[in-house]
């Protein structure tokens, strides 16, 4: 189909005019959404499984302790966050059609290999990092899908949209893992876990597939719709829409403090949703005494919740930007005051307390954990669409990647954390405690890091 692109700063080409709005970005936000759910679902299969891998050998367990499932969530956590840098350079280099895909494939094969490894601490580590080299490639390809199919404008909410699918994945490991585990008994339940989310992404496969071309390959898009997502572009960077790009060297984009403004913001939060992520399922047990049945209600609510939030968090950048508040403004304004709201997570171990609020403890501590959670991810929508918002389209995987990679370390750091403070502290509260400070003073002090790197607003033309 022949296109007549928007430069920066020209009118709509005369044919959009007279052409009928297509919204075919939702439709390639939806198949993200879903790919994320995917990523999410395979990844947090093990946090449900931690009861029985650290159960005696002789109670039919693998006989892990706290630290060894540390060291297992630690390895995912750091080689995904070695391979990100790298996914985001491969998927700018081959695209986001084929690089999404091969992640999926990369990810959802090693997600059921899991099956089959036994009981050694080795081999689990084994296959859960090939098992984080595929799933690495799902954000640096989302976040440049976006960056290649929306204004920016309606960037942050499309980011929101996708990354909700982190939360329903959770949601949906919630749900399921504690329930084969109930229905096939241990022995059987954790193996089936990893064959049945790991083949579910083969499905999504075929869709993406059916239903993905970049913008300016696209034969469903209207030219209303293709002259209405470059209406933002500043630079002739960000008119690129092409599937791939040419490479920009990293030793560039380590030299603009907007991208050590993105590192930092990763670095010091991404490892507050592993946090959750792993460990939210052994707060419960050990805090309430809930059984593995029990876990799912409260873990499915508070990822629940977190999607409302996200989307939510994400609009309100959209809101100021129609009042007139520039787009940088906007997002950093957004972000200080979603970084307030995990402050409640600093009451969590108050209101759980049994002896003081009796049943109703529970409820309340899992609602501050709520909070911080559904923060977390209108934080992390906000904070990805910085990326767009300062580089050029051509870069942003790789930009994303670096960030990415920055999360992960902040995230082996936290895994490492807290499994010393669990087999440290004889109480499992104290060592939570400790952590929910860290969960509670990680976005405010990002914030006003990434303020000091970029206080104003300046996009990236160079490049």
């Amino acid at each position: 189909m022949p296109t007549e692109s928007v430069s920066p700063g020209q009118s709509t080409p005369p044919s959009a005019l007279n052409s009928r709005m297509t919204n075919i970005r939702w439709v390639i936000c939806a198949l993200l959404f879903f790919s994320t759910t995917v990523n999410y679902m395979d990844r947090q299969v093990i946090s449900y499984l931690k009861p029985f891998f650290c159960a005696p050998i002789d109670h039919g367990g693998f006989g892990w302790n706290n630290e060894y499932f540390s060291y297992l969530t630690s390895a995912f956590t750091g080689v995904y966050a070695t391979i990100t840098i790298f996914a985001g350079w491969f998927i700018d280099k081959i695209g986001t059609k084929l690089g999404l895909a091969l992640s999926l494939i990369t990810w959802s094969i090693f997600g059921i290999a899991n099956a089959f490894v036994g009981g050694a601490l080795s081999a689990h580590i084994a296959i859960r990092s090939l098992f984080a080299v595929g799933e690495a490639g799902n954000f640096p390809a989302s976040i440049k899908t976006v960056a290649e199919w929306f204004p920016k404008r309606e960037r942050a909410l499309a980011t929101a949209i996708f990354n909700g699918g982190s939360n329903a994945g959770a949601m949906i490991a919630a749900l399921l893992v504690p329930s084969f585990m109930i229905w096939f008994g241990e022995q059987k339940g954790w193996k089936i876990s990893f064959i049945v989310t790991g083949a579910i992404g083969f499905i999504w496969l075929i869709f993406w597939f059916a239903f993905y071309n970049p913008p300016s390959k696209h034969t469903g898009i209207s030219e209303a719709e293709r002259a209405y997502i470059h209406i933002d572009d500043e630079t002739a960077g960000d008119a690129q829409t092409g599937d791939k790009a040419q490479k920009v060297p990293w030793s560039r984009l380590f030299g603009y403090r907007q991208l050590w403004a993105f590192f930092v913001g990763k670095f010091m939060t991404d490892g507050i949703w592993w946090f959750y992520l792993f460990w939210l399922p052994d707060y419960l047990k050990n805090q309430f005494g809930m059984s593995q049945s029990q876990v799912r209600l409260p873990t499915f609510i508070v990822y629940g919740v977190s999607i409302i939030g996200s989307v939510y968090g994400s609009s309100i950048p959209l809101t100021l930007i129609k009042r007139g508040m520039p787009v940088y403004k906007a997002r950093m304004t957004t972000m200080f005051i979603i970084a307030l709201f995990p402050l409640t997570v600093l009451l969590t171990q108050y209101f759980g307390n049994v002896n003081h609020f009796g049943h109703s403890a529970a409820f309340l501590a899992v609602a501050m954990i709520a909070i911080g959670a559904t923060a977390h991810q209108a934080w992390s929508a906000n904070l990805f669409t910085t990326v767009s918002d300062m580089f050029p389209k051509k870069t942003i995987a790789s930009v994303v990647g670096i960030g990415t990679m920055a999360g992960g370390i902040g995230g082996v750091i936290v895994q490492l954390i807290q499994g010393k403070l669990r087999d440290a502290f004889a109480h499992a509260d104290t060592a939570y405690f400790i952590m929910f400070i860290i969960c509670a003073l990680s976005y405010m002090i990002a914030w006003c890091l990434m303020k000091a790197l970029v206080p104003q607003h300046k996009p990236i033309t160079d490049l």
